[in-house]
C-alpha cells in the first residue's frame, strides 16, 4: 500500500482523482484491511494545514481526539474525551469519527453547535451541512461553528459490544437582542435526533418546548436524562439573569 502525506490542497485533490482511500487514525480500517485486503493506494490529512486548526471556532478532520482541548466548546472537548480508551483517542481522528464511524460519537456535539463542515471534493473545497457529511461520506476536512455561550455533553456508562450508550449534547446561544436558544441532541441507540427552541425564561420553558419537537417521543428514561442536563446547563443563565454570581 502506497501512502500519500499532501501538504495541501491541491495535491490532496490530485490524491483523490487517482484513486487514494482517505484514513485518519485506522482504528476502524485496519481490521477490514487485514480481513479484505489493502487498497493501492491511501492518504493521511496530517500533513494538511487546513485539516489541523484547533480553536477559532474550527477543528480541524485530522486532528487525533486527544488534542481536543479547551479551544473549543465544552460540548466538543467532553464527546472527545468519552470516546473509546486514551490509546483510541491517541489515534483516531476527528474525520474518521464522523464519516467513517456507524457511532458517530461527535456528532450530536456538532449538531448543538450547528457545525458546518469544509469537504474536498473533484471540484475543489466546498462547505456543507452535516447531514450530508454523514449521508455521502465526503473528504471532510474541518468543521466550524459560531461559539455558544456554553455547552455540555454527557455520555451514560453502558455494557462493552452492547447497545450504544446515551449520549445528550446542549449548546446555549443568545442574540444581539438578548433572547436566548437551547440547542439539544440526544444519540439513543445508533439514531441521533436534534432540535432547538427558545429558553428566555429558563429551564422549566425550555423542556416544555423541547417536549413538543421530536425529542419528546424519547423514552421515559432517556427524557429523565435530559431534563437534568438541560436544568443544570441553565440555571448559571437563569442566576445571571436574577442578579446572582455565575459559578466559578
Amino acid at each position: 500500500m502506497l501512502l500519500r502525506l499532501p501538504t495541501s490542497v491541491s495535491e490532496a485533490r490530485e490524491c483523490l482523482a487517482e484513486g487514494a482511500v482517505p484514513i485518519g487514525g485506522a482504528t476502524l480500517l485496519w481490521a477490514e484491511w487485514q480481513r479484505d485486503g489493502f487498497p493501492e493506494r491511501a492518504m493521511s490529512l496530517r500533513g494538511l494545514p487546513q485539516a489541523n486548526v484547533i480553536g477559532g471556532g474550527t477543528l480541524g478532520a485530522a486532528v487525533v481526539l486527544n488534542r481536543i482541548d479547551d479551544r473549543v466548546p465544552d460540548v466538543l472537548r467532553l464527546a472527545a474525551a468519552a470516546v473509546g480508551t486514551g490509546a483510541v483517542r491517541r489515534t483516531a481522528t476527528v474525520g474518521g469519527n464522523l464519516v467513517g464511524s456507524t457511532l458517530r460519537c461527535l456528532l450530536p456535539a456538532a449538531l448543538v453547535l450547528d457545525a458546518r463542515a469544509s469537504v474536498l471534493g473533484p471540484e475543489g473545497v466546498q462547505e456543507t451541512d452535516l447531514a450530508e457529511v454523514t449521508a455521502k461520506r465526503p473528504l471532510l476536512l474541518s468543521l466550524h461553528w459560531h461559539e455558544p455561550v456554553a455547552s455540555s455533553y454527557r455520555k451514560l456508562p453502558a455494557e462493552a459490544g452492547g447497545r450504544p450508550p446515551l449520549a445528550v449534547a446542549l449548546a446555549l446561544y443568545t442574540d444581539g437582542t438578548g433572547h436566548s436558544r437551547l440547542h439539544a441532541a440526544v444519540r439513543d441507540g445508533y439514531d441521533v435526533i436534534s432540535d432547538s427552541t427558545m429558553c428566555d425564561t429558563g429551564g422549566d420553558e425550555a423542556l416544555h418546548a423541547l417536549h413538543r419537537t421530536g425529542l419528546g417521543d424519547l423514552p421515559p428514561t432517556v427524557w429523565e436524562t435530559v431534563s437534568e442536563q438541560v436544568t443544570e446547563l441553565l440555571r448559571p443563565a437563569a442566576d445571571r439573569r436574577a442578579g446572582g454570581r455565575p459559578p466559578g
